[in-house]
This record gives C-alpha cells, structure tokens and sequence, in this order.
C-alpha cells in the first residue's frame, strides 16, 4: 500500500520477533529452503532503485499531489472493502504484512482502528526495519526475514496483506513459495489483501506486473473480489504538475488505470 510501487518485502535472515507470541509456528512446521537467490536479488535490485533515484527523492512524498491522492483512493477502496465484508470491529483482527517497509502501511492500519498488539510486519532491508521500528508503536511485531519463512502460525491470520511486493519479485518459484506461506497463514473466511500493479514498467526491468490471471494461479483456492484503480503514475505526476484537479478527471478512465486492490477469501473446509 506504500505509494513507492515495486519496493521489495521483507527478506534477510536475522531473528527478532514474529508475529505475536500466540501466532509462532513451532520449528518443525517451517517450510523448507526456497527455490534459488531472489532474496539476494531483490536487496540488490532495491540498491540500484534506490542510487537511480538520487534525482528525484521527493517523488513519494505524500506532499506530491499525484501521492496523496493515489493513497487516499487507495484508503478510500479499502474501507469500503472493510465495510462490505463486515469486518468491524477492526481492533479485533490479526493482520500480518508482507513487506512493510517503513511501517507506512501498519500505520495507516493502525488510524483505521486496528489493534497495535494484533498487527505484524516482515521486512527485508534492516535501515527499512529500522525506521519502521522507530514510528510504531512497541506493540506492533516486526521481523527482518524472508517472509516466505516467517514463523507465523498457520491459520492465525485474518487478513495477509501485500502491497507492492510480488512486482518486486521476478522469480515465479518464489513468488509461488510465498503466496503458499501466505495462505497457509489465514484462518478460513479470512484473505489476503493484496494491492499490486498488474502492468510491466518499460522503464524500470527490476520490476514487472503481477496480472489478474497470475493472481489467481498463485491463489487458486481464493474466493477472489477486485477493483482496478490507481492512475498509472506518470501520467499522474505529469497531469498534477498542470492541476491537481486534472488526477480524478483521468482517473476516471479505467484504461489508464495500473493497479488492483484485491481481496482474496480463504473459504471455510
């Protein structure tokens, strides 16, 4: 859900807490080794991103109007969601956050009404921990690790959020191996929250779009509901340099439309 699009989840090896005490797997139900190095190839991809957008580093800021109305659509489509499912009241669920990054996400969780001591995060880069750490609440559990690893109990969750992770990972082995860690976390009747671009970047090749049909492989299982928004972000940025006015105008054509917020439900037995 951050407005950075293609940064990675969270992958390095390095204990810390997971989930809540309640929700760790014991060692025997960890899954095995994962397929090849894109643990390794995401820190490296994530590096070059970020030496290449020295020239920019406001671009994300929610003070770009392009940014802040893309994340407050974004909110805007969950709470519907929410709603509609009739989740309330939300301090009662458990949601675990594949890449959290910064804690952008748990935060903005956390303002909606979300319980501190009901959400988690993992995450890959440890300066990225390290700030996620410094503006959530002690409450909130963090581990830096590859997610796909990640000691929480199966069954546990009742939401399993992404946001722009699966964009960032480039081996299909992979993703297949976390999407399968992913599900195994929800209870039934829970989902996995899901916001990702479905769209490849030309410019950017560290990258690629996660289309609906990929969606439903990884998930096969999955009651699936979705809706496409976010205005593809270059003609967000170049449409606000002119008026910020001009964002819902042309977002309003579903064609220019890259992303999708989907929810994927885990049925009962």
């Amino acid at each position: 859900m951050s407005p950075q699009h293609g940064r990675p989840m969270g992958v390095a090896d390095a204990p810390a807490s997971a989930a809540s005490a309640g929700d760790r797997a014991p060692a025997s139900e960890l899954p095995s080794a994962q397929p090849g190095n894109e643990p390794e190839a995401v820190v490296e991809r994530y590096a070059r991103r970020q030496a290449n957008a020295g020239a920019a580093p406001d671009r994300y800021s929610l003070l770009q109007p392009d940014v802040w109305q893309t994340v407050q659509e974004r909110q805007r489509v969950m709470l519907r969601l929410f709603s509609a499912l009739n989740l309330h009241p939300l301090s009662r669920l458990r949601v675990a956050e594949v890449g959290c990054g910064a804690g952008g996400n748990l935060l903005e969780l956390l303002r909606m009404g979300f319980s501190a001591e009901r959400l988690a995060g993992a995450e890959l880069l440890p300066e990225r921990m390290a700030q996620a750490r410094r503006v959530l609440p002690a409450d909130v559990a963090l581990w830096q690790g590859d997610a796909s690893r990640w000691a929480v109990r199966p069954g546990s969750q009742h939401i399993v959020l992404q946001s722009t992770v699966f964009s960032s990972l480039l081996d299909r082995d992979f993703q297949q191996c976390l999407a399968d860690a992913m599900w195994s976390w929800l209870m039934p009747g829970g989902g996995v929250l899901w916001y990702d671009f479905t769209v490849d970047n030309p410019r950017n090749p560290d990258v690629k779009g996660v289309p609906l049909k990929r969606l439903r492989e990884l998930f096969p299982h999955a009651r699936m509901r979705h809706r496409k928004l976010t205005l593809a972000p270059p003609i967000a940025r170049a449409v606000c340099r002119i008026h910020p006015s001009l964002y819902p105008l042309f977002n309003a054509l579903p064609a220019l439309r890259t992303h999708v917020l989907a929810w994927l439900e885990k049925p009962a037995p």
